[in-house]
């Protein structure tokens, strides 16, 4: 179909009425595979305006192929999966969905830390087998949460809200991350600044991943690090797989020093390490972090949003600028 109406490709379905809002005013192409699909390299000179999601790897070669491209609107807060470099040279625009998932992340990361020390994911299983056969004194034995030590990697928005929870359960809550916050925000959330993540670990029984995945923090929990944990305690990770190093947290989860882990995200999703799905101790959750409708709404909205902006002569909302 030729149009002379600027054409949007929507990688996916989104809920709610979003898209009819786009087609509205634009030619709309909603695809069931992402950038991989048929739909999308049937149409890819035309393109343009892409509603990207976390699944879709948009680099310089997809780049080239789509001439006409002006923005990526990304239905995420992390955009590790575009090269932002390579968008600014050709001049496209890159958006994300900053603010919307904060609490429902939060919620998650903190339901994982419970259910991964208490082990209510184990034994959900263990009853629905039958293997329950009465209450002992030694039975089931988890890892306390109420006034534990917490240490959060990344204290942005997710993890100052992970911070406010903790708040919550008398938690010590520690933080790690390149630049130290104001004194003000560290009073509010109750939150100390230690300057070395090793450092936070040997203290921590818990930690919380919050951080970007960059160059950087890929691997992050390598072998190695993961071994200057504190004796018993949790890792949970709602941030991106690839900062855990997966064979590496399948060990620990074995051997020690750690007692649990929680995890929505993985290395290679939607795979997972098989030495972690044979562990009974780490909660698997399938990338739901977001997964309340009013946030993923949300999300939806805004990428929409940030596309009529932009294919209307505005600048968009929640521009990402190249690192």
């Amino acid at each position: 179909m030729n149009s002379k109406r600027p054409l949007v490709f929507v990688s996916a379905a989104l809920p709610s009425d979003w898209v009819l809002r786009l087609a509205s005013q634009f030619e709309v192409i909603t695809g069931e595979d992402g950038v991989r699909s048929a739909a999308f390299a049937a149409c890819r000179e035309r393109i343009e305006a892409l509603v990207a999601l976390v699944t879709d790897h948009v680099n310089d070669a997809l780049l080239a192929t789509t001439p006409r491209l002006r923005i990526v609107a990304n239905v995420a807060v992390g955009v590790d999966n575009i090269d932002l470099a390579a968008c600014a040279k050709r001049g496209v625009l890159v958006t994300n969905t900053p603010d919307v998932l904060t609490e429902s992340t939060a919620d998650l990361a903190f339901g994982l830390l419970l259910a991964a020390a208490r082990r209510i994911a184990e034994g959900d299983r263990l009853v629905r087998k039958g293997g329950f056969t009465g209450w002992t004194p030694t039975f089931m034995l988890g890892t306390r949460v109420h006034g534990a030590t917490l240490g959060i990697v990344g204290l942005g928005r997710i993890g100052q809200a992970v911070a406010r929870r903790a708040r919550g359960f008398r938690m010590n809550v520690l933080y790690t991350q390149r630049t130290k916050l104001s004194e003000d925000i560290e009073s509010a959330l109750g939150a100390t600044f230690v300057a070395s993540l090793d450092d936070m670990l040997a203290r921590a029984d818990a930690v919380s991943i919050h951080c970007p995945l960059t160059a950087e923090t890929r691997h992050l929990f390598s072998q190695g690090r993961l071994a200057r944990m504190k004796h018993g305690s949790v890792l949970v990770n709602t941030a991106r797989g690839p900062i855990v190093d997966e064979a590496a947290l399948a060990s620990a989860l074995a051997n020690g020093p750690l007692a649990a882990a929680g995890l929505d995200v993985y290395e290679a999703e939607p795979s997972v390490h098989h030495a972690l799905l044979s562990q009974q101790n780490v909660v698997l959750a399938p990338h739901i972090g977001s997964a309340d409708r009013t946030s993923r709404e949300a999300m939806a909205a805004m990428a929409v949003d940030n596309v009529m902006r932009v294919l209307g002569g505005e600048p968009p909302l929640s521009p990402v600028e190249s690192r």
